[in-house]
């Protein structure tokens, strides 16, 4: 089984692409949380577990967490992080 990782940085407005953000500033929200993200990963239908211990190697110094999202085999890693981020505006409005 696929296991892929969403740290909140993908969907973080205030990093830049080089900084790690995956999706368009538009999809983008400030401070996202590995709570947010893990709901919208439900929210599309998969599996998703929260390891809050974790830090992204572009930011080494926060411990932000990540999600481990399993069974999203016939997706790609970036539909995958698009459709996260969709999830967590409509979450937000």
């Amino acid at each position: 089984m696929v296991e892929n990782v969403i740290w909140p940085a993908y969907l973080d407005a205030a990093l830049s692409r080089a900084d790690g953000r995956r999706v368009s500033q538009e999809l983008a929200v400030e401070e996202p949380t590995v709570d947010e993200i893990a709901k919208a990963v439900q929210q599309i239908g998969y599996d998703a577990s929260i390891e809050r211990d974790k830090a992204y190697s572009r930011e080494h110094w926060a411990d932000r967490g990540r999600v481990v999202v399993r069974g999203a085999d016939d997706s790609s890693k970036n539909d995958l992080v698009q459709a996260v981020a969709a999830y967590v505006v409509a979450m937000r409005e």
